[in-house]
């Protein structure tokens, strides 16, 4: 509510988006810890969706070592909408997206889709900042980061 009394409107719903809006797509395992009591996969559960989703991409182009790299990145945003619910043993694809490169920060964009639905389930983006490991201060994107990033971008 605003300091005047009045309600704030959203300006746009967000909706559910086509296989087609991301550039790559990863799977997920759900896993039977995954779901809550409601019987569905907990909505915390998405934000590591999408860090695995994104991190194996990196790790896999050659482009983040999480174990002796001297960059690392640290999430500074993250954002998730809704649109329907997933469950173990359900199987599950990330759509991924890079929306934004800057020097040292990435806005990674991810859709969450059941295994061969059209539209997404969740949909959300968080930032990375790239640091160096050992001072925690911002670093510009190593090459093979840009290089890997930029197959992503949109």
């Amino acid at each position: 509510m605003a300091r005047d009394g009045t309600m704030h409107r959203m300006t746009a719903r967000a909706r559910p988006e086509s296989r087609e809006a991301y550039r790559l797509y990863r799977p997920i395992t759900s896993r039977w810890m995954d779901n809550d009591l409601y019987g569905h996969i907990n909505n915390v559960v998405y934000y590591s969706f999408f860090d695995t989703a994104v991190n194996g991409y990196l790790i896999e182009a050659g482009a983040l070592d999480i174990h002796v790299g001297g960059v690392i990145g640290l999430v500074i945003e993250t954002h998730c909408n809704y649109f329907a619910p997933l469950a173990f043993p359900q199987a599950i694809e990330a759509g991924l997206r890079v929306t934004h490169m800057g020097s040292s920060s990435v806005r990674y964009e991810v859709g969450l889709f059941a295994a061969g639905e059209p539209l997404s389930a969740a949909a959300g983006h968080f930032v990375h900042v790239y640091v160096d490991r050992a001072t925690r201060r911002p670093v510009p994107l190593p090459a093979a980061m840009r290089q890997a990033l930029s197959a992503l971008q949109v």
